[in-house]
């Protein structure tokens, strides 16, 4: 993707940041005629006396608001977008912010400077990630309003367990895990929190439950062993890191679920740009944290500066994250969540199939057998979020 490319995508991120906070906002016109009808003859700064002077005024008022909110309907009939177009919108832009992101993530970790150095720096860069989110956030607050009396510590230990999990799927790539082998492997989410919920005791799954998350882990396994010569093995550290990625997952499922509870019993209902700016705010701090104690801070700024084209990528990577960021609140905020998950689901599998494509990965006949054995795993845990959230309807 050029830079003009990507000028004219964040153009379009723009527009629809504004309809998700528009659609978040959702305030019909009608408010607009309490406010005025709320407002008391006596305590008008005219201060009429004669009775029939003031009935005048409130008959102009009515006028006005019926005007007003005559123009305002037109308008909203006149920029309404029909549901297709706004499913095109929001799933094209989630595909193509992520898969471009996911992407990004390889080349960075796959580059190798003029002196056969690589970037390592995987907290440096969720810094970065992590400031871009925070930058739209707050840009979205300031629109839609933030929201009083959050959970603020449980936020600060949500971004704490998220950018952990982000850093560490970093290090796996940075550590000679092949990005489709760590896409496939992050699919596996369900794994520490079945495991966790087991542990902890009163959870039950299903049998398909557990043949669906089996097929995620085996056909990962196969993938990850099914390589042909030359593309390298995945390293007993990259694999480490990616096992902590996925424990980081779990712990941050169980964290988020504390901090709507929380809320919740505070009487506080957190809007969508509540949860991107505080997160990522405190993924920034953590991950700056500890980039900091790691003396990622210095090496890493030195290395992108030194080379611009790996620059020119984290930039983009970032901004990339924000996006799909975006659109996913664009999307949530138009249908139903369950459309997202699906979209976001599916982006996996193409991701991992772009990268084997584009990226010169290569595979053997049983490497093949194992995508299709961990998309199989997939795609089932899909179907059954959605014949779930049928069940509730």
């Amino acid at each position: 993707m050029n830079t003009s490319s990507f000028v004219l995508f964040f153009a379009l991120i723009v527009l629809v940041s504004l309809n998700s906070v528009n659609a978040t906002l959702n305030k019909p016109s009608s408010l607009i005629s309490n406010n005025f009808s709320s407002t008391s003859p006596s305590k008008s700064k005219l201060h009429l006396g004669d009775t029939k002077e003031t009935n005048y005024v409130t008959k102009k008022q009515s006028i006005s608001i019926e005007k007003i909110n005559s123009i305002m309907g037109g308008a909203e009939k006149q920029v309404a977008l029909p549901d297709s177009v706004k499913l095109v919108i929001g799933a094209g832009g989630i595909y193509a912010a992520f898969l471009y992101y996911g992407s990004l993530q390889e080349d960075v970790f796959r580059y190798v400077a003029s002196d056969g150095t690589q970037f390592k720096q995987a907290w440096f860069l969720q810094v970065l990630e992590a400031l871009a989110n925070v930058f739209v956030g707050f840009i979205g607050l300031q629109l839609t309003g933030g929201s009083k009396g959050l959970p603020l510590k449980m936020f600060a230990l949500s971004g704490t367990t998220q950018v952990s999990a982000k850093a560490f799927t970093s290090l796996a790539l940075a550590n000679g895990l092949s990005f489709p082998v760590a896409t496939l492997a992050k699919s596996g989410k369900m794994v520490p929190v079945m495991i966790g919920s087991l542990l902890l005791g009163g959870a039950k799954y299903t049998v398909r439950e557990y043949l669906q998350v089996a097929a995620i882990i085996a056909g990962t396994a196969i993938v990850s062993m099914g390589k042909k010569k030359g593309g390298g093995p995945s390293s007993s550290l990259g694999v480490m890191f990616i096992l902590l990625s996925l424990v980081a997952d779990g712990v941050t499922g169980g964290v988020q679920k504390k901090l709507k509870a929380s809320a919740a019993a505070n009487g506080v209902k957190p809007k969508p740009y509540d949860f991107m700016f505080w997160t990522n705010l405190f993924m920034a701090l953590a991950a700056a944290v500890v980039s900091l104690g790691l003396g990622e801070v210095g090496t890493g700024f030195n290395y992108i500066t030194a080379n611009p084209e790996i620059l020119s990528k984290i930039v983009k990577f970032a901004l990339c994250s924000a996006a799909g960021q975006s659109f996913i609140f664009f999307t949530i905020a138009n249908f139903d969540p369950l459309v997202c998950t699906t979209v976001t689901t599916t982006r996996k599998i193409f991701s991992v199939l772009l990268s084997i494509f584009l990226k010169g990965h290569t595979l053997s006949a049983q490497g093949w057998g194992g995508i299709g054995l961990a998309c199989m795993g997939i795609l089932a845990e899909m179907e059954s979020k959605m014949k779930g959230h049928k069940k509730q309807m």
